[in-house]
């Protein structure tokens, strides 16, 4: 079971439509209102279907447990089928939220939202510390009466950096930096032109980062056949099938050759380390982050979260001197782990395990740092506009303490300058963190969710807490300004914003499509009949990119239209006519609006030109697939 609390001003529901799977409710069931409430949104999960009095008790437990400190006297049970992919049996989860409700009346006054039937709900979620919770809810197979005590999952103890427990006290001042250098307040600016900054900055002041449903690019994934997710294993952790695991190869190869162009050497380090190590353990509570741990041969390790601590364990072993700086090491980290919330965790969103690009520059001062700093900055900006996130697509945030804004400002409004478009500002008073400084590129979705792409930080605490060291022109040892730098942020989450993206210019009557150098189907040839087989082939063979052939016995219309549905860049029909002339008729994706085609005359050697000029200079690998579509498997 999957459990979403949230302490709420209000919670109110209207019930719209009936599934096939929705219970009969009377009249009055159809409309709900609780006011002062703990909303327990709750997906049952098939594991529960084995203990089902089980999962009810553990469940409430945990409902109680969260209403006594928040003090609540209302309870809402809400049936949230979102927060999970393994559903139970619609049998199974009605008499679980009907035995939640019937053990909480008791206590509490409680009302149940109708299970199976859409519905439009409203919620005012508080926003103190513990207003949002989520938690796991795992049968073991035991009978316990709800008067007892039971332990779920959700109460062992999480281990929590205190960097995440002052990020959910600290005092941030919020502002919006034009280009010309004027601050003004978040909450006063007008954000007429700029709306999804604005959606941007409510999401950042809120803080409301659950989800209330999927967003578009959880159902194109799978029907992309890029990604899904895996039942077997902790949530947050996908698969990937064959197309997927082509684009992020693509992404990782794009992101490493890119910040090889800036000096940078590739490094590898483990995946776990030691929780007592006394260093590691005090960067840990300087990291926003919540941990995997895990025990190993009586030593409590938990899995990396990012790849400092590997490469600061390696500057303190090497001997550097002033000519190396500034110095780069770049890791792909093939996994970084972050215990997300589970109210959080959807798609490729926000995941618990990620691949991200993490480098890490060395430099001399902060003069070098900051020179560095936007150096990087313009890198990231190049970097999402060749994966296909340009600058209009993404939102800038800057976070920075007071003193370094005052020391600073003609930097950071050149910041702004260069793209040319009112930022998001944060600013503390004190510094809670390890950086002074430090930016984000944000992508909103179309459920006005922002998520951080490209970033860098300057860090001011770790040379000396890892004891780094550098040698200068005098012979004495000094102690180097660090960045941190993502230049794409994580690979999946690269995906995610492509996927989004190209779901709201659908939304709004464009024709969705992939970059040409990450579409695992560059170009699909159709022979009409198994007399064009031959010609098709030898076009095949002209191409010098991912090319497949669509070899089934269905109709051409069919076959067309799948290729649409696939986002193919590139359809050639093959029939009597291309056979006789040697000249392929072209269906341009990138060119066409819906039920608009565009199709252009060209000889496949003019098709090779364009696709080659179109992905020049970026990374290439094969088809992920066989050649022939006949050939080929259904991943769903």
């Amino acid at each position: 079971m999957q459990l979403l609390l949230i302490h709420s001003d209000y919670i109110e529901y209207e019930v719209k439509k009936s599934t096939p799977v929705a219970e009969e409710i009377e009249e009055s069931f159809k409309t709900g209102r609780l006011d002062e409430a703990l909303t327990a949104f709750i997906a049952v999960e098939k594991i529960d279907e084995s203990s089902v009095d089980e999962v009810i008790c553990k469940a409430v437990a945990e409902i109680r447990n969260i209403a006594g400190q928040v003090k609540a006297e209302n309870v809402m049970v809400y049936p949230y089928a979102h927060l999970s992919s393994d559903l139970s049996s619609p049998k199974v989860a009605i008499s679980v939220l009907k035995g939640i409700e019937k053990e909480l009346a008791g206590d509490f006054n409680v009302k149940r939202a109708p299970f199976g039937w859409y519905k439009a709900f409203k919620v005012s979620c508080k926003g103190h510390p513990l207003s949002e919770l989520s938690r796991s809810i795992v049968p073991e197979g035991k009978s316990p009466s709800c008067g007892e005590s039971v332990i779920c999952e959700s109460e062992k103890p999480e281990v929590v950096s205190e960097a995440l427990k002052a990020e959910s006290t600290a005092k941030s001042y919020w502002h919006v930096l034009t280009p010309d250098g004027e601050l003004h307040d978040a909450e006063n600016f007008d954000f007429t032109g700029h709306e999804n900054l604005g959606k941007f900055v409510d999401y950042e002041i809120s803080k409301k980062r659950a989800v209330e449903r999927a967003p578009p690019h959880v159902e194109l994934m799978r029907r992309l056949e890029i990604a899904d997710y895996e039942p077997g294993s902790d949530s947050g952790n996908m698969r990937y099938y064959p197309k997927g695991r082509l684009m992020k190869s693509l992404l990782e190869s794009y992101v490493l050759d890119e910040s090889a162009k800036t000096g940078a050497m590739e490094v590898e380090t483990p995946l776990m380390y030691d929780m007592n190590h006394p260093t590691l353990k005090k960067y840990l509570d300087r990291f926003p982050a919540r941990q995997y741990s895990i025990e190993s041969d009586k030593r409590h390790m938990f899995l990396r979260f990012a790849a400092c601590f590997g490469q600061f364990l390696m500057n303190h072993d090497m001997t550097i001197s002033y000519k190396n700086l500034p110095m780069k090491m770049i890791e792909m980290t093939r996994y970084s782990f972050r215990k997300e919330q589970r109210g959080e965790l959807v798609g490729l969103r926000r995941l618990r395990a990620f691949t991200m690009p993490d480098m890490h520059s060395l430099c001399t001062d902060m003069e070098q740092a900051i020179s560095q700093f936007d150096d990087q900055y313009n890198m990231c900006i190049s970097v999402l506009d060749k994966i296909g996130i340009k600058l209009d697509d993404f939102e800038v945030a800057i976070r920075f303490t007071r003193d370094f804004y005052n020391e600073n400002k003609d930097f950071i409004t050149n910041l702004a300058r260069t793209v040319n478009k009112p930022v998001l500002i944060e600013m503390w008073d004190t510094r809670f963190f390890y950086f002074v400084l430090k930016f984000e590129f944000n992508f909103v979705d179309a459920l006005a969710k922002a998520s951080a792409l490209s970033t860098v930080q300057i860090d001011v605490e770790n040379a000396e807490r890892y004891d780094i060291n550098y040698i200068d022109s005098n012979g004495e040892a000094n102690r180097p300004v660090i960045l941190h730098c993502s230049p794409s942020g994580a690979i999946e989450r690269c995906i995610y914003g492509l996927l989004e993206k190209e779901a709201m210019k659908a939304e709004a009557g464009g024709v969705p499509i992939l970059p040409l150098w990450l579409s695992p189907t560059q170009v699909r040839i159709i022979p009409i009949a198994e007399e064009h087989m031959e010609f098709a082939q030898q076009v095949s063979e002209q191409l010098n990119c991912r090319v497949d052939i669509d070899d089934r016995s269905d109709t051409v219309g069919k076959r067309v239209r799948e290729a649409g549905r696939e986002w193919i860049p590139y359809v050639v029909v093959i029939g009597d006519q291309e056979v006789e002339s040697g000249n392929i008729n072209v269906t341009i994706r990138a060119e066409s609006e819906p039920k608009k085609p565009v199709k252009v005359s060209m000889t496949p050697a003019q098709l090779n030109a364009r696709v080659l000029a179109e992905v020049e200079g970026m990374p290439y690998k094969g088809l992920p697939l066989a050649k022939m579509v006949s050939m080929r498997p259904k991943f769903l």
